[in-house]
């Protein structure tokens, strides 16, 4: 994340949380960023100089107008009228990182061979609110080639108990690699 979108995405978090509507925002950016990975094309029509800004400007206002709230779109078409799109996903994740420092969320990150049933998923959140005191935003992923155990990114650190790993240091620890 750059620095200008670490200031344009708090400047945006700090007005929204005036207004009691940060969680709403948050979750309005955050279907922007996957409908905008989904439609990169949308992105780069926003972004492409040979149309005027205001032409751009009107697409932004024409298509998210009512369906994203007001401060959204005039975010947008801020970053648009300054040249600035490619930096709305950084925007994005600086507005998220004050949001959950704000309310004391952390988000982890879970990958497991298969799919979590509902118990495991209820067990790993409860001993991640232990750990660390705060509400848990998991994002779960599935990696067969894990073969089984957990991988848990979290706070920026890496914890990795699955069984490939511990295969992979057996391997290292029987080949004098270790």
């Amino acid at each position: 994340m750059t620095d200008l979108a670490r200031e344009y995405g708090e400047g945006l978090y700090e007005l929204c949380e005036e207004e009691n509507m940060a969680e709403d925002v948050l979750s309005q950016l955050n279907m922007l960023k996957d409908c905008f990975r989904e439609q990169p094309d949308f992105l780069h029509l926003l972004s492409n100089m040979a149309l005027p800004k205001e032409e751009r400007c009107q697409i932004i206002e024409n298509t998210l107008r009512g369906q994203v709230h007001g401060y959204v779109v005039n975010f947008l078409k801020i970053l648009c009228e300054r040249n600035l799109l490619h930096q709305f996903y950084g925007c994005e994740e600086a507005y998220r990182a004050l949001y959950n420092q704000d309310h004391a969320i952390v988000e982890a990150v879970v990958t497991t061979a298969a799919a979590l049933s509902d118990q495991q998923r209820e067990k790993l959140m409860e001993k991640l609110r232990g750990m660390t005191g705060k509400e848990v935003s998991l994002k779960e992923k599935v990696d067969a080639g894990l073969l089984g155990g957990v991988l848990l990114e979290m706070d920026g650190k890496r914890y990795d108990n699955t069984l490939r790993h511990r295969l992979e240091n057996l391997q290292n620890i029987l080949s004098g690699n270790a």
